[in-house]
């Protein structure tokens, strides 16, 4: 892969806090061009701490980083203006409407006249926002504001795009018509890099995706590509009552094949090779030792099994990590 159709480069990045905390830890990873690539991890894994290394607020403790082919470090007005960034929080002025927005936003980026207005026309008729566009944002739905908020980071036509959590507190219609955008950002030559804890996005979108776990990549690649190295089964059970994680896994030891092995309440899941065959096997051994079994199912891997595999842990145990 030639430098030239290398969108992020990143090598052997640390970051170290003045409080002592070691938030990324020897990362490095590229992102080819034209392509979405998504960073999955739970509060704490060092997902913000890369975006902010990426988009210039804050600098790494060591290593080197390119954006666009630039250099964020050495070159961050430069960074800046190939870059778009689209915060979970969205900005702006309430009182504004859309496409004053847009136009502060493009005079800010040193777009102006017929350019300028072109742009921002063009923005407003593909977000669905040409309607309202003269309306105070005060008035807009959660969907509307959230596309504005896409819309502002692709006024000065980035090479890259940052969306943080894009789609949190979205009904389902609106959230399939951001999706919808997001591919065809990438179809256009837009790289998007799209951190989120959704799982079922991110397996969706993302064309290459990265796994991040306090600070480290523990794994990266194509979604179907971490699916398949997962193998076996993702066995899920439920169960009359919650019977204690240690108690399950004495009741398994005897059942070939299963591993990872979690218990929350009154579920169960694991990893079975030939689930098939080893699911009646396993639910005698949970009833032997007591534990009485309401449904099982057998499915292939998910991202979330994938994470579990390599980091030990569920996303949803650690959310309520401090970010970093």
């Amino acid at each position: 892969m030639t430098t030239e159709s290398l969108a992020i480069e990143v090598e052997d990045v640390t970051k170290t806090y003045s409080n002592g905390v070691r938030a990324v830890e020897g990362v490095s990873f590229t992102v080819r061009s034209g392509t979405v690539f998504g960073l999955l991890g739970p509060n704490g894994a060092g997902k913000s701490t890369i975006i902010k290394i990426l988009t210039t607020l804050t600098r790494p403790g060591s290593g080197t980083v390119r954006v666009a082919g630039v250099d964020v470090v050495k070159e961050p007005v430069l960074a800046r203006r190939v870059i778009g960034c689209v915060a979970q929080q969205g900005g702006g002025d309430p009182s504004a409407t859309s496409r004053e927005s847009l136009t502060l936003q493009g005079r800010l980026y040193g777009l102006g006249g017929r350019r300028l207005r072109t742009q921002v026309d063009l923005l407003l008729e593909r977000f669905g926002l040409g309607e309202c566009a003269d309306r105070p944002i005060r008035t807009f739905s959660g969907g509307m504001r959230r596309r504005l908020d896409v819309a502002l980071g692709l006024v000065h036509e980035p090479h890259v795009l940052f969306l943080d959590e894009p789609t949190t507190g979205l009904d389902p219609e609106t959230r399939t018509e951001l999706w919808a955008e997001i591919f065809g950002m990438a179809a256009v030559g837009i790289t998007v890099v799209l951190s989120t804890h959704y799982l079922e996005e991110v397996e969706e979108l993302a064309d290459t995706l990265a796994i991040l776990d306090r600070g480290r990549i523990v794994a990266m690649g194509t979604p179907s590509q971490l699916k398949s190295e997962a193998g076996g089964d993702a066995l899920r059970v439920e169960l009359v009552e919650p019977p204690g994680e240690s108690k399950v896994r004495k009741a398994l030891a005897c059942v070939e094949g299963v591993g990872d092995i979690m218990v929350a309440g009154c579920g169960l899941s694991a990893r079975v090779q030939r689930g098939a065959v080893s699911a009646p096997y396993l639910v005698a051994a949970l009833e032997s030792a007591g534990v009485h079994v309401v449904s099982l199912t057998l499915s292939a891997p998910t991202i979330g099994d994938v994470y579990r595999q390599h980091a030990g842990r569920t996303l949803r145990s650690v959310q309520e990590a401090p970010s970093r």
